[in-house]
């Protein structure tokens, strides 16, 4: 038997098992399906995700991360957060200033934190790539040129059409901006038809969205691979992203998601910038 140690962590109620595994129990193990057993919330320990601490020859470290069904995403913002404060609270890093570069699928992430009273990472800002508004890096094939906005698309054999706008922050997002309270949507039956739709190349992940004012949005999330989510750190910053292409926010914008507050700066170019909490919930192991 081995024993897999690891942190419960959580990003905005996003949450994660992070590991740091040797090269003998990284190339052991099945990583996937390990995924699918601990990640269970009734017969494993329950979590969005399991992410793992890796070197990296380009940057600081490399995170891969996998879902709750065992496949593997671009990158993952609230997880970079939980990854970031892994790394420094133990030390892994040779940390002088609060900085970390994240090597992830879909590129390198720079990062700084802010460390609480107790000395341990508190709140992690993330700088993430410009917003992508093509819809091949959504993965749609369409006539439409970028930003494609109100996009209707037939989600079910029911007639049922989900106005949608297309971002890319390294992972696809389909976003819907809608008049009815994001809490009466009925997102765990049209989540899924939405991520599964053959129009996503990839499947998608899919933001609904109420614009309360300028500075705030009310945001749920159903992500790709793991269903709704307390958060999504990607699916925040291409949220606001849409929201400004719109003109419906400023630069500085609060999402409040159910799992609580991330704060995203934007100025309509160049990186987008976002600042969120990040926890320790428990260490534990898993035998395997």
């Amino acid at each position: 038997m081995t024993n897999i140690s690891f942190w419960k962590m959580h990003g905005a109620g996003n949450d994660f098992f992070v590991t740091n595994p040797d090269a003998n129990m990284y190339a052991k193990h099945d990583w996937s399906r390990l995924a699918v057993e601990m990640c269970d919330r009734h017969l494993g320990v329950g979590a969005d995700g399991i992410i793992l601490v890796l070197p990296s020859e380009n940057a600081d470290m490399r995170m891969q991360i996998i879902n709750a069904d065992g496949s593997e995403p671009e990158m993952c913002v609230n997880g970079i957060r939980c990854f970031v404060k892994y790394c420094l609270d133990q030390k892994l890093c040779n940390d002088i200033d609060g900085s970390l570069t994240v090597e992830t699928l879909s590129g390198m992430v720079d990062t700084q934190s802010t460390v609480g009273t107790d000395g341990f990472v508190e709140y992690v800002r993330i700088e993430l790539a410009e917003p992508d508004f093509d819809p091949l890096s959504v993965g749609v094939e369409t006539d439409r040129p970028p930003p494609v906005q109100n996009m209707g698309i037939l989600v079910s054999d029911d007639d049922v059409v989900v106005n949608m706008d297309l971002v890319s922050m390294g992972n696809p997002h389909a976003i819907s901006f809608i008049e009815t309270e994001v809490a009466d949507y009925p997102l765990t039956s049209i989540g899924p038809l939405v991520e599964n739709n053959q129009l996503f190349a990839n499947r998608t992940n899919f933001e609904i969205v109420n614009v309360m004012d300028r500075s705030n949005l009310t945001v749920r999330v159903w992500e790709r691979g793991v269903g709704e989510t307390l958060a999504c750190g990607s699916g925040a910053c291409a949220v606001v992203a849409a929201a400004h292409t719109r003109g419906f926010v400023d630069n500085l914008v609060n999402v409040e998601l159910p799992g609580g507050t991330l704060n995203i700066e934007w100025d309509g170019e160049g990186s987008i910038f976002l600042t969120g909490p990040v926890t320790k919930v428990f260490e534990g192991g898993w035998e395997v």
